[in-house]
């Protein structure tokens, strides 16, 4: 409501010291809540990356969750879960052909996993690039996976391959109550907001 009313100040050049506004698509955009950074690029994206039970118990979760936070990723939400067989079968429906699926479902199920998701600009595509190649083997070093894993029955994370995949995804694992809304006082470094 108040930014209807100042844009209808500016629009009409009713406040004294300020020309008439000109629309913009930013400024449409800002009214409905989504933020931009100065290149027009919307910096909300989220994705869910999870820590699969390899991880855990190899106690790499405060490494991966390091290297999401230095590459300037917010975390939205973060949860230990031992997944239940029901949701996994859910979460890989898309695999289920392939000969590995009902040993995939048996090791996911075999101990707890940390479920996040990560908010950024570009997220989804950068953190496919961090976690590196499924196969660890032929992942590049400086990834997760080529840094922290050797086996592909092994490769300790899994991270969204695409935005509309990540929203299913995030809301499968998690309700709406359990993502915190907040805004790092990074940000404006960052995307120079």
């Amino acid at each position: 409501m108040l930014l209807r009313g100042l844009r209808r100040w500016l629009k009409g050049g009713i406040v004294r010291g300020f020309p008439p506004l000109v629309e913009t698509p930013r400024l449409a955009w800002a009214a409905v809540g989504i933020r931009f950074y100065s290149a027009g690029i919307e910096i909300h994206e989220q994705t869910l990356v999870a820590v699969k039970p390899d991880g855990v118990q190899r106690r790499l979760v405060g490494e991966i969750i390091q290297r999401f936070e230095k590459r300037g990723f917010q975390l939205m939400g973060l949860k230990l879960v031992q997944p239940s067989r029901d949701v996994l079968l859910k979460h890989y429906h898309d695999l289920q052909e392939k000969p590995f699926y009902s040993a995939l479902i048996q090791y996911m199920s075999s101990g707890p996993i940390i479920l996040m998701v990560w908010e950024g600009c570009d997220v989804v595509r950068i953190s496919r690039m961090m976690v590196g190649d499924t196969d660890p083997a032929l992942a590049q070093p400086g990834t997760v996976r080529g840094d922290l894993c050797v086996h592909i029955s092994r490769n300790a994370i899994h991270a969204s391959d695409s935005v509309e995949v990540a929203k299913k995804e995030i809301s499968l694992w998690f309700h709406r109550n359990e993502l915190v809304e907040w805004e790092s006082c990074t940000i404006k470094n960052m995307y120079n907001v």
